[in-house]
């Protein structure tokens, strides 16, 4: 069991890591592929929306699974 848990906090942790990185603080996921900024956008869309959710999952499970290691 010990084990498993370990195994799910490495892939987390590597999926968080790779959503983090795919955030790009100048312009989102459209600025990172090469659309160009337009203005100012004040909200996420699309799939700059979902890696920011993602993220902010993979987060949680990542403190949670921390401490379910700590407890067992």
């Amino acid at each position: 069991m010990d084990k498993i848990i370990l195994i799910v906090q490495v892939v987390i942790s590597i999926l968080l890591s790779i959503f983090i990185l795919m955030q790009n603080k100048d312009g989102g996921l459209s600025a990172m592929m090469g659309g160009g900024s337009e203005g100012f956008q004040t909200t996420k869309r699309g799939p700059e929306k979902f890696i920011y959710i993602t993220t902010i999952v993979l987060a949680t499970l990542f403190i949670l699974n921390a401490l379910l290691i700590v407890i067992i």
